[in-house]
């Protein structure tokens, strides 16, 4: 390995040594303990039948028992540690406890469970709890660290593959923002799919690249406790990103165990982990880090190396208490971008056209959460802030615009953010019927600095258009501006009957910005706009373990804030003429859906759902981050599909997960502007993913080992509106095998694209000229997927 990374593992081994043993470092020689208390209701009376869990730190259940006439329960045979106690019951509302077992028992509990709202609202460790009575669709769920465990991920962005339907893709350099499909979009790098840390944003709009920007290289994947997901605009909390569908990745606040581990593997990779949390006064203090380096296998290494740190203080429980936590990220890359197919018989399918791309990237945030739980009250309010950093040098035609300098361009995209999410939710009864309204605030502001330069070698160059002979100045935009966003929103659930229920909102959304053009002052200027969402679901059921939803809904994606203002479009290679008028982009784009689903676990241990879905875009437009201008499609877009997600435990130590999705997505209108050369053009929108199916078989902790074996495959795409280029299916199987060597010892392997197949991570089709003296050409334009390779790793716990 590297000195620098045997550096860093060096010093983090010197600080695990130090550190204190845990509760659990002595748990097998502690004597069994019990555990007692009491279940009331917020009057004192005792809630009979509640269930009784005792959890593991990470969330697996050890123990269960159920409250007896008196509200009593006792829970024997408990080695001393830290454990989680949830206690349950259909008419209350599920209560969380953090519970540490010495040698002696701890006094007996007294356990207050507040007056459930319409749903009860349960803390789940993964698919395989049902979630019939909870859920409010039939694409809702919860992925949990023990799944997240034993999955093999090539990169950080594919925890999010764990969201039925979803793609995480790469088309250039490891540190770059990965390239996202679901629901008959190309989500490009986060567009209509909104990622969440803890509730602070991940998307960034208004970005340098591309319009919410989501960099899930700042996610460390052992600290997330879970994945919580949804698809559709029908939820009242989601604004901005979320037509799609969104994820909100929950961290560990303490951990099961704390870690250090080691990896490495074919083609320069290397990674060191290691993660602790230990008592810190009346809290709990958690911090962990990441270094990692990665050449891959092209032929002009990505030598990606990044840094990655996370601290978070927290007090409290589950009901009452406060965290604070920062993460910092900094990373930096050589780009292996797509190349033409033209191109391969000269570079090789793993060439590059260009060796001088590549970029670096940072990301430091803090964010401070507090929360409270009342008899009939709810209250959450979380402010965050961070600063974000990114240049970024792509060339995406190569010599096309001009043959003696080149295509290169870069995109630098700096700012601070500032955020607040506040939400309070009510428990009362309405004529008898038990109702819950909920009110919520978002407010997020950023202040930006970009750019787009004419680059040659990573130095800003004027350059020639070879078509007109036009100069095109090293500084094609440059602009200071503020994007202001501010969301609000109620929502109603209304318990009609037992077997009915309501959830109704109202969002609303008003985008505001400020931009200042340092190069063309005509296109500084304020815009503003206002979108009202109104969403509504039935939920009926459960029969026979079987629930049925109905949903419709309004939301909507932002636009660049320099595209609404602009009113004469940047001299770049797209529009190589000066002062030519450019009609200003809405700020908000509004969107609408609908959906019908069922979810059931009749079949003992199966968690299934099916749903039909339609979605409707008010239009394909955006600004475009590497020329400045717009992309052309105006006319409004429809999106429909159907998905059938099932998760399968047949045996304690034994899933089986089977994911299927297949979508199409039309324009209203025939797209003359985006097909092939003498082609009318057509209504399909390029990109759009069709087929998506995601399956595996896990063997978890059986004998202290454990495996799995995944299949990921997504069809073929139409790369232009009208059909004429296609790209071909992907498919990629992958496996990883571990073993616990010790109580406080394991190691693992992890085979990625077991059949070494040659397929596509991305297609593109568009005119490029791979050389000076070569003609231009329009064909397809892709990025391979990575092929065969092993990772092995070593980790210790303590």
């Amino acid at each position: 390995m590297r000195p620098r990374l045997l550096l860093a593992m060096m010093l983090i081994s010197l600080l695990l040594t130090a550190q204190e043993k845990t509760p659990l470092d002595t748990s097998e020689h502690a004597a069994p303990t019990q555990l007692m208390g009491r279940v009331v209701d917020p009057s004192g009376a005792a809630i009979v039948g509640a269930n009784v869990q005792i959890r593991s730190a990470n969330g697996a259940v050890l123990t269960t028992a159920q409250s007896g006439t008196n509200g009593s329960f006792a829970l024997s045979a408990l080695p001393a540690g830290d454990y989680r106690l949830v206690v349950s019951h259909a008419d209350f509302e599920t209560k969380e406890v953090s519970v540490t077992i010495g040698a002696e028992p701890p006094p007996p509990l007294r356990i207050s469970l507040a007056v459930s709202a319409v749903s009860n609202i349960i803390t789940v460790n993964g698919r395989e709890d049902d979630l019939v009575g909870v859920a409010e669709s039939s694409t809702q769920g919860t992925v949990g660290a023990k799944e997240l465990e034993d999955r093999p991920i090539l990169r950080s962005g594919e925890v999010l593959e764990t969201v039925p339907g979803l793609i995480i893709t790469q088309h250039a350099g490891g540190g770059k923002a990965n390239q996202y499909f679901l629901r008959g979009f190309n989500l490009d790098h986060g567009t209509d799919f909104a990622v969440f840390l803890d509730d602070m944003p991940l998307n960034l709009p208004s970005h340098a690249h591309g319009e919410g920007y989501s960099d899930m290289n700042t996610v460390i994947p052992e600290f997330v406790q879970r994945v919580n997901f949804e698809k559709g605009p029908y939820y009242a909390d989601v604004g901005n990103y979320g037509s799609a569908g969104s994820a909100h990745l929950e961290f560990f606040k303490t951990l099961p165990q704390n870690f250090f581990q080691v990896e490495g593997g074919m083609y320069g990779y290397e990674r060191a982990v290691f993660g602790i949390s230990q008592k810190l006064g009346s809290g709990n203090l958690l911090y962990g880090g990441e270094v990692y380096h990665d050449d891959g296998p092209w032929k002009h290494s990505d030598d990606y190396l990044k840094f990655n740190g996370i601290l978070t203080y927290s007090l409290g429980d589950y009901a009452n208490g406060f965290s604070i936590t920062a993460r910092g990220y900094h990373g930096k890359w050589n780009s292996s971008d797509q190349i033409a197919e033209n191109a391969v018989p000269n570079v090789g399918i793993f060439g590059t056209l260009n060796p001088t791309d590549g970029g670096n990237s940072q990301r430091y945030s803090l964010q401070a959460e507090w929360h409270r739980q009342r008899a009939n009250s709810n209250t959450k309010i979380m402010l965050y802030g961070f600063h974000y950093d990114l240049d970024l040098f792509s060339d995406f035609t190569y010599y096309l615009t001009d043959p003696l300098r080149g295509d290169q361009v870069e995109q630098q995209d700096r700012r601070w953010v500032f955020g607040l999410d506040a939400r309070h939710t009510i428990s009362s009864h309405w004529f008898g019927r038990r109702v819950a309204n909920t009110f919520g605030l978002q407010v997020r502001n950023d202040w930006v600095h970009n750019g787009l330069f004419q680059t040659e070698n990573r130095e800003r160059v004027d350059k020639t258009d070879s078509d007109t002979g036009t100069t095109l100045p090293a500084t094609t935009q440059a602009d200071r501006f503020t994007d202001t966003q501010v969301g609000v929103y109620w929502e109603n659930r209304i318990e009609w009957a037992e077997r009915f229920r309501t959830v109704a909102a109202l969002r609303g959304d008003v985008g505001h910005v400020d931009v200042t053009s340092l190069v063309t002052p005509a296109n500084s200027g304020t815009a503003s706009k206002f979108l009202p969402s109104p969403k509504l679901g039935l939920i009926l059921g459960p029969w026979s373990k079987t629930e049925f939803y109905v949903q419709g809904g309004f939301s909507f994606h932002s636009n660049d804030a320099r595209g609404a203002t602009q009113s004469v479009q940047p001299v770049s290679d797209e529009n190589p003429y000066p002062n030519t008028p450019a009609s200003r982009i809405p700020l908000l784009i509004p969107t609408k859906g609908a959906e019908v689903g069922v979810r059931t676990s009749a079949v003992s241990h199966l968690q299934s759902t099916v749903s039909l879905w339609y979605l409707r875009s008010a239009s394909e437009l955006q600004q475009s981050g590497d020329t400045g201008g717009t992309v052309p499609s105006t006319q409004p877009s429809n999106r429909y599909g159907v998905e059938w997600a099932n998760y399968y435990t047949p045996l304690e130590h034994l899933s089986f997960d089977f994911d299927i999705a297949n979508s199409r997505a039309f324009f209203t209108a025939v797209d003359e502007d985006d097909a092939a050369p003498n082609s009318p053009g057509g209504k399909r929108v390029p990109e759009a993913v069709g087929l998506v199916i995601s399956s595996g078989i896990t063997l978890h902790d059986h004998k202290r080992f454990s495996a799995s074996l995944r299949l990921r495959n997504f069809g073929p795409r139409n790369l232009t509106s009208d059909g004429v280029y296609r790209s071909k299916a992907t498919a990629l199987l992958n496996a990883q095998i571990s073993y616990r060597v010790a109580r406080n010892w394991g190691f693992f392997v992890e085979f990625l694209n077991l059949l070494n197949r040659r397929d596509h991570d991305i297609d593109y089709a568009y005119e490029s000229r791979i050389t000076p003296t070569v003609g231009s050409a329009f064909t397809d334009v892709f990025h391979p997927v990575e092929p065969f390779q092993v990772r092995f790793g070593l980790r210790r716990t303590f």
